[in-house]
């Protein structure tokens, strides 16, 4: 290994394996699935066959720059986390501990509407269609018992 490899490179709060290629260490990052890595890559103008441990410290801060900022970048709606925010009204990219709390404010205000998959989630049913007589089921076991023979 050379002097400027790093095994360990810490981007947008998340620490990524340096041995790995570019777009699927960036996938590591809880909001960024590998279309949108290849993206921010295609925006940074980095290869995405080189492995992470050996970027720059300049070409990892275009990176972060763009996950933080992707409203300043041309990225396409339909690829973005966040797509005509309630409260905002815009589409965004949310990231790591953010989109855990942001998901879970929206189950709460699902629930506090009490419209139909707030009403599911507070059940802890299925939320989207799928069929519920045979699968899903968690809990105790309920058997059926047999009658003893005399």
């Amino acid at each position: 290994m050379s002097e400027n490899y790093r095994h360990i490179i810490r981007v947008a709060g998340t620490d990524l394996d340096g041995s790995k290629k570019v777009g699927y260490a960036m996938t590591k990052i809880k909001g960024i699935n590998i279309r949108m890595a290849h993206i921010i890559l295609r925006l940074a103008e980095i290869d995405p066959n080189i492995r992470l441990g050996f970027l720059s410290d300049r070409d990892i801060k275009k990176i972060e720059d763009i996950i933080k900022n992707p409203q300043n970048y041309p990225i396409p709606p339909f690829v973005m986390n966040r797509q005509k925010d309630i409260k905002y009204g815009h589409n965004t990219q949310i990231i790591g501990s953010d989109l855990i709390l942001i998901h879970k404010s929206d189950i709460d205000r699902l629930r506090s509407i009490k419209c139909y998959r707030g009403i599911r989630h507070a059940l802890g049913l299925r939320v989207r269609g799928q069929r519920t007589r045979t699968t899903g089921r968690k809990g105790a076991v309920v058997g059926v018992s047999r009658r003893k023979k005399k």
